[in-house]
Formats: C-alpha cells, structure tokens, sequence
C-alpha cells in the first residue's frame, strides 16, 4: 500500500497497529487494519525500505503516527545490501 492510501487509513482510524520490521540491515514498515496486514509499497508496487531506524521512524511520524512496534530479531546491522 502506497503513502497516499497509508495516510488516507490514518486520517480515517483504520489503523490498528504499525510495526517497524528489520531485515537484514533494511527496514520495513508493516501496518494493521481490520482486514488485515499490509506493508508499505513505492508507487510502483515494491516494498518501501530504509538504510536506517530513524528515517524509518521519521516517515511513520509524517504519516501522522505517533506510536509504533520495532522488531529487531532479524537486523544484521553490518550487514551489506544487495542492489537487484
């Protein structure tokens, strides 16, 4: 799901519970609604990733959440990225 339709759930309450996810040295922001889970996605329908936490934590506070999970069982910090 997009940024637009991510902030239209917000402003409407559909969201339940955002979760920020490590994997691998990326991150990954998952949010819950009545129908279910959903990640966030570029426009072009890929998973939006961040390099770092805070950015990660920057974007869910601009989309006007102010309370979030963090899951760090998966984060390999030193890990090198892999551009596809």
């Amino acid at each position: 799901m997009n940024e637009k339709t991510l902030r239209a759930l917000v402003e409407a309450g559909a969201v339940k519970r955002v979760r920020i996810i490590a994997n691998g040295a990326r991150f990954h922001v998952e949010v819950d609604t009545q129908n279910g889970s959903i990640m966030a996605s570029t426009v072009k329908g890929a998973i939006k990733t961040w390099g770092t936490l805070d950015a990660t934590a920057r974007w869910v506070r601009l989309l006007g959440i102010g309370k979030a999970q963090l899951n760090m069982e998966k984060w390999l910090p030193l890990q090198k990225g892999m551009k596809i």
